[in-house]
């Protein structure tokens, strides 16, 4: 038995399946660490506390997803839903970050 992931189609076991699974969820963090890594990068830019929460902007993100979503097969409301949560919290995360590095100037 190996603890490398086999891509999906290869998978004869459960074994295969959650050895991919857990090594992807390690790339999706390490992919969110990035990501929030932006937000502290808009949060440093952003002029204004107001600015951190854009509405339009917010929208198109998860249309995005959800478009690429479609594309790839996948169901297009999860993957919607999946990515409101991720742009709030990314916005949580701005804010907090936003607050921190005016607190220190």
């Amino acid at each position: 038995m190996t603890n490398s992931p086999k891509p999906p189609e290869d998978c004869v076991s459960m074994t295969d399946v959650r050895v991919g699974v857990d090594a992807l969820d390690q790339q999706l963090v390490a992919l969110l660490e990035t990501r929030f890594g932006y937000m502290r990068a808009a949060a440093r830019i952003k002029e204004t506390r107001n600015a951190v929460r854009d509405e339009d902007r917010k929208a198109a993100v998860i249309r995005a997803a959800s478009e690429t979503a479609a594309k790839a097969g996948l169901p297009e409301d999860a993957i919607a839903d999946i990515w409101d949560r991720l742009v709030e919290a990314s916005i949580a995360y701005e804010m907090v970050e936003w607050d921190r590095i005016r607190e220190i100037e």
